[in-house]
């Protein structure tokens, strides 16, 4: 048996194997400079930029293209992965594909030399057409396949859109994250990173990375002076929505939770939330829940934010000191970023989709629902967590 035909060990599949035929030498590749995430515009990656300390040479190593098309705490519990793969193939090239919508989460990654992005058609704008967004994916395809890469891996596991993606962009090789994953453990960043295993290298799950644009931190923090009159010592973030109803707890509690939460002299709250009615059907939003907390906070230092954009969020999160906010995507961000924060858990699998590797308070109710947790079980956390990370970060 040929030593690519053999089984894969672990918790992977092999998809493809090389064309037919030999794979083309080294030399026969397209040349890609060695640039650090050239994030992609609206729909296509952009001519990658050499990053610091590069040369734009040619990379020594193989090209590695990691397929991560769900939401955005999927895609920061993917940036372990992508920094295990740089720290133990200094010279490859690494490149990532993504949604439009997920790519600010991957900008400034010193782990990557290209970012990817294509716009999901149940997303386009009333500007965009379906033709259009296709035609766009297609020649971002096209770009991909002519990279020729040595690995494709899906950490997400076998959807069909992924695999879809895989198969047109033609790998050498193809790694999917299969049920064994759980071998590695519990936890979303230990299952993606055990596809380490099935390129032969060393599996680890090192903490996630993201970085906030320091343009979009000082627009942020001229805003929250303005609003203020003055500028705060340190801030508490306080990010109200939640995709799943479960997750979603009520205005009043928030109102009664900030009112009581201790604010020292020069502290004050950041309210965040996601903009839009709560009455749109397809992108519902907290306006009126954010409405309802200022209203209830007359005289307390707080700043509303309706982050519009995920750069924006970014920004807001790393602007804070500590957090407090339900399961989802602003809560995997604020995990990146390093912030200490209280959780609130409703109906998903806590061991699975927790903070990853910072200090943090979670409460998830035995019904499952966070309308099960009362303001005294935050007020309590959030004194715990205190106590633990005097300083916040």
């Amino acid at each position: 048996m040929r030593r690519q035909d053999r089984p894969l060990p672990g918790p992977f599949r092999r998809v493809s194997r090389h064309r037919r035929g030999r794979p083309p030498a080294r030399s026969a590749r397209p040349h890609v400079p060695a640039a650090r995430a050239a994030v992609a515009g609206p729909h296509r990656a952009l001519a990658p930029q050499p990053g610091p300390g590069m040369s734009g040479a040619a990379t020594s190593g193989p090209r590695i293209l990691v397929i991560r098309r769900e939401n955005i705490g999927d895609l920061v519990c993917t940036t372990p992965l992508l920094r295990a793969l740089r720290a133990q193939l200094p010279g490859a090239w690494i490149g990532t594909l993504v949604t439009r919508y997920t790519a600010p989460v991957l900008a400034g990654n010193p782990d990557l030399d290209q970012v990817f992005s294509y716009q999901k058609a149940k997303h386009r704008t009333p500007e965009e057409s379906l033709t259009g967004i296709y035609w766009r994916r297609l020649k971002t395809i096209a770009e991909l396949r002519a990279l020729r890469c040595d690995w494709v891996l899906l950490p997400g596991g076998p959807h069909a859109s992924a695999l879809r993606f895989a198969k047109w962009i033609s790998p050498v090789r193809t790694l999917v994250r299969g049920p064994e994953a759980v071998a590695a453990g519990p936890h979303e960043v230990e299952q993606a990173c055990s596809l380490l295993a099935g390129m032969g290298l060393r599996v680890a799950a090192p903490p996630a990375r993201l970085a906030a644009a320091p343009a979009e931190c000082e627009a942020l923090a001229a805003r929250v002076r303005e609003h203020l009159g003055w500028r705060p010592e340190r801030i508490v973030a306080i990010h109200i929505s939640a995709r799943k109803p479960s997750q979603r707890w009520v205005g009043a509690r928030f109102a009664e939770l900030i009112r009581r939460l201790p604010a020292p002299a020069g502290s004050a709250f950041m309210l965040l939330w996601a903009p839009g009615s709560e009455r749109n059907p397809r992108h519902p939003g907290d306006d009126e829940k954010a409405a309802q907390i200022e209203a209830a906070l007359r005289g307390v230092p707080l700043v509303p934010i309706a982050t519009r954009r995920l750069e924006e969020l970014i920004a807001a999160l790393a602007l804070c000191e500590r957090v407090i906010c339900a399961d989802g995507g602003a809560m995997h961000l604020a995990a990146a970023l390093g912030k200490p924060m209280v959780c609130l858990f409703g109906d998903s699998d806590a061991a699975r989709w927790g903070p990853w590797r910072t200090v943090h308070e979670l409460l998830q109710p035995p019904s499952r629902n966070v309308a099960d947790i009362m303001v005294e079980d935050v007020m309590q956390a959030y004194g715990r967590l205190c106590a633990r990370n005097p300083s916040g970060t």
